[in-house]
């Protein structure tokens, strides 16, 4: 019984120490290891998914898995960047951003009927607004906190400029989805700036009254399609409801256990569109069911409370300005997602976040990562 206890203690001790050792070790490079073991998770996850999603298309699995090693590294160096470092970058990303998005406009690449790629001689094809998703919030971070909280109406004013500027850029080439969400996450800095709900109210109303000006002069014709579609996808069902009527399908054939891994029609017979990109969703509904769907959420909420905690952890204002930006946008992300797929929301083509297939996304989804380990593990002295 002795010898028992004592191994038993030993064991207890070097479990314990081990789990002291990586922690310290991941805190020397900036890291958490907490929110790093849960984005494996999701990436081993998506892997999986995209495999079926894919056709069982093993080089898109590979290319995939070869994104996630670029990412992770690109977090890895990002994280050790101390904060002082993107408080003085914040303003040069930005202009770089916004150049970039005005030359998307003049000389950007298309593909499906939007032009949002820019190819520079002896560069990769990059889409600009991926850089911006990261550079708005950055700024917005920077501008609010040179001024006392909460923030006079002058700067915010000035703030919704800053914010203004990229996404109406961006809703030029159209990109609708990507656009609300890049005003969502410059938006969300001013909401954590201490924004009044006055203020917010007074903003959605404004919306709101603005919104059959949007539809008749802003909106283009197959956006409103998309609108329209939503309302009542039954309306086209081999033509613009086609998409949401096979993914509502797919979520509804799998019921609570899913038809079994490969195994669903929907997406192997090829009837679901995009069933690797933005409906993947509907791929692990289909196969895993209710219980398959619920344990992809519970890794997406751990990330996320993760991501709020860590924002509580910066010292600066700037630090916790835009980590929460970042975690909440995240979940803005899954969010429209899923409701798009589900049919809650109107289509606009968000995928999903670290799951979807994309390389341009997963790096910059685990870049804005490593900046907000970074704001979270750097300690002033």
């Amino acid at each position: 019984m002795a010898g028992t206890d004592f191994s038993r203690t030993m064991g207890g001790h070097q479990h314990h120490g081990f789990g002291q050792t990586s922690q310290a070790l991941f805190a020397r490079m900036h890291l958490d290891l907490t929110l790093t073991l849960l984005i494996l998770l999701l990436a081993g996850c998506g892997l999986m998914i995209l495999y079926s999603g894919s056709g069982q298309d093993m080089t898109m699995v590979k290319r995939q898995a070869i994104h996630f090693g670029i990412g992770l590294s690109v977090m890895t160096f990002v994280a050790q960047l101390p904060p002082r470092f993107y408080r003085t970058i914040a303003p040069w990303a930005y202009a770089v951003g916004v150049i970039a998005l005005l030359g998307v406009l003049v000389m950007g690449v298309g593909a499906k009927g939007a032009q949002r790629w820019l190819a520079l001689p002896g560069l990769p094809r990059f889409q600009p607004s991926e850089l911006v998703k990261l550079a708005l919030p950055l700024t917005v971070a920077w501008y609010m906190s040179m001024h006392p909280v909460p923030p006079k109406f002058t700067v915010l004013l000035k703030a919704l400029i800053i914010i203004g500027i990229p996404t109406v850029l961006i809703l030029k080439q159209p990109d609708l989805g990507t656009s609300i969400l890049i005003c969502a996450s410059g938006v969300l800095v001013l909401f954590f700036a201490g924004m009044s709900w006055a203020l917010i109210l007074s903003g959605a109303a404004a919306v709101a009254a603005c919104a059959p000006a949007m539809w008749f002069f802003v909106m283009r014709d197959y956006q409103k399609q998309r609108v329209l579609t939503f309302l009542n996808p039954e309306s086209d069902p081999l033509g613009s409801g086609w998409n949401i009527i096979q993914s509502k399908t797919a979520i509804g054939s799998g019921g609570i256990e899913g038809k079994g891994y490969l195994l669903g029609t929907q997406s192997q017979l090829e009837f679901l569109p995009e069933s690797h990109t933005d409906f993947i969703i509907a791929v692990l509904a289909e196969e895993m069911g209710l219980i398959g769907v619920l344990g992809l959420l519970t890794i997406y909420t751990l990330i996320i409370m993760r991501c709020l905690y860590l924002s509580t952890r910066c010292e600066t204002l700037f630090g916790r300005l835009l980590s929460g930006s970042i975690a909440v946008t995240f979940f803005i992300y899954v969010f429209v997602n899923i409701g798009m797929v589900s049919g809650i929301l109107p289509v606009v083509g968000v995928p999903l976040p670290l799951v979807s297939y994309g390389g341009t996304s997963v790096v910059s989804l685990l870049t804005a990562f490593g900046v907000l380990m970074s704001m979270a593990t750097h300690r002033q002295k």
